[in-house]
């Protein structure tokens, strides 16, 4: 559990210390937000402020996670460095995208055939490593079955399960990208999800079936569940240090870099805690907001009108008039009662195993 402690707390200090650093870095060089001229017109006053804030809290979770290893003298699990890896590398196909964005100065960087090919190579190489690496009790980091609070059903057999991985990685990635549209909205939900995982990796330890403690037939088949609450806990105080900056008025964004390296991270986090229909609860903001965006498109293409003001969802509402912070503070509680229930229900599934 010491170690759950020392990489928060590492983190958030790296993160709260780095950031105005990289902010300064950032400002010298011209690394500048570009906004867009459709959107609220509240936003172009955000012109030029220093983007690519997702280094920061992508360098300070690395960090703090290896340090971590070596101040407690633990050996790194494979489920964590898989999270970790998931999180760095669509974090760097984001970082490509933004440095586009911002030497050409146009709103869209990277390709779209050449983004989802960066997001690809990275989702598959994930997906299919996180079948290898069996340990002495036959468990690999994922499990082809589906899970929700753990698995069930069907083995779904590893190239559907790559598919699935990839889709649930995309998702979420998206998800994230489309709710950072505000001053810290998307690092606020962020640290709850990160938040309610430490929390699941916690109790799946305590009730861990590579416990010799623990009785057969009430306990959770996960790989390295203590190590997923680490890295869980530096991602959580990553993005609080960071939110101290990203905060209205925002001192930095955290661009696609930040953005798709979240959404990896969630996905990874579901995905080897056997929780990957849980996430669609627990990050039920990013689900909400990525759902505006398909009714706003489906609707427009078959009727032709729109039925959002503007999509995302929470441009919407500041078209409607809602203040941005305002906006920002209500979504927040809409995703923490969503983290609420998505902890709840987790709990609920135990107790229903038991």
């Amino acid at each position: 559990m010491k170690q759950i402690l020392i990489s928060g707390v590492i983190s958030l200090f790296l993160s709260l210390v780095g950031t105005p650093l990289l902010i300064k870095l950032l400002a010298r060089k011209g690394y500048g937000q570009f906004i867009r001229d459709d959107g609220p017109k509240e936003h172009h006053s955000k012109r030029g402020t220093p983007t690519m804030g997702g280094i920061a809290f992508i360098l300070a979770t690395l960090v703090a996670y290896a340090v971590t290893k070596v101040i407690t003298s633990e050996r790194p699990t494979i489920s964590g460095l898989l999270v970790l890896f998931l999180f760095a590398g669509m974090g760097l196909v984001g970082f490509l995208d933004d440095y586009i964005k911002i030497v050409k100065q146009r709103s869209l960087g990277l390709r779209a055939k050449a983004k989802m090919s960066g997001q690809l190579i990275v989702g598959i190489t994930f997906a299919v490593l996180s079948l290898q690496f069996a340990d002495a009790r036959g468990q690999t980091p994922a499990s082809t079955k589906l899970s929700f609070t753990q698995d069930f059903g069907w083995k779904l057999g590893p190239v559907i399960f790559v598919v699935w991985a990839l889709f649930m990685i995309l998702a979420m990635s998206n998800g994230v990208n489309l709710t950072d549209g505000l001053d810290g909205l998307a690092t606020g939900a962020s640290v709850m999800v990160f938040a309610a995982y430490t929390v699941i990796g916690v109790w799946q330890y305590g009730q861990w079936c590579g416990n010799p403690l623990v009785a057969d037939g009430a306990c959770y088949e996960v790989r390295n569940p203590l190590d997923l609450a680490v890295v869980a806990a530096a991602l959580m105080g990553a993005c609080f240090g960071f939110l101290w900056w990203n905060t209205s008025p925002a001192k930095i964004f955290m661009g696609d870099t930040g953005s798709l390296a979240l959404g990896g991270a969630l996905a990874g986090l579901a995905i080897l805690s056997r929780t990957e229909l849980l996430i669609a609860i627990l990050g039920g903001l990013f689900v909400l907001i990525t759902m505006s965006v398909v009714i706003q498109v489906g609707s427009f293409r078959l009727t032709g009108k729109r039925v959002f003001r503007m999509a995302p969802l929470q441009h919407h509402f500041e078209l409607k008039g809602w203040g941005e912070v305002l906006v920002v503070v209500r979504f927040w509680i809409i995703q923490g009662m969503c983290m609420a229930v998505g902890l709840g229900l987790f709990y609920a599934g135990w107790v229903a195993a038991k």
